[in-house]
């Protein structure tokens, strides 16, 4: 691998697509006995981005504003 980066743009439910093709993957690679390293590192990679919250708009004046 080239150690080239990529950014993907994804919605909820195009995450969950990822996820649960990595999963099936997975579990059918499993059953095969083949390694399963690679589709680890990329589902650790997906589930950590699904759990993230959201950041959230801040709103109204700053706490040390004077009035």
């Amino acid at each position: 691998m080239s150690g080239e980066k990529k950014t993907l743009e994804l919605d909820k439910y195009e995450y969950g697509v990822i996820f649960h093709s990595l999963k099936d993957e997975r579990n059918q690679m499993i059953k095969e006995g083949r390694p399963t390293d690679a589709v680890d590192d990329v589902l650790l990679k997906v589930i950590e981005l699904i759990e993230e919250p959201p950041e959230k708009e801040k709103r109204g004046r700053k706490c040390h504003e004077e009035r």
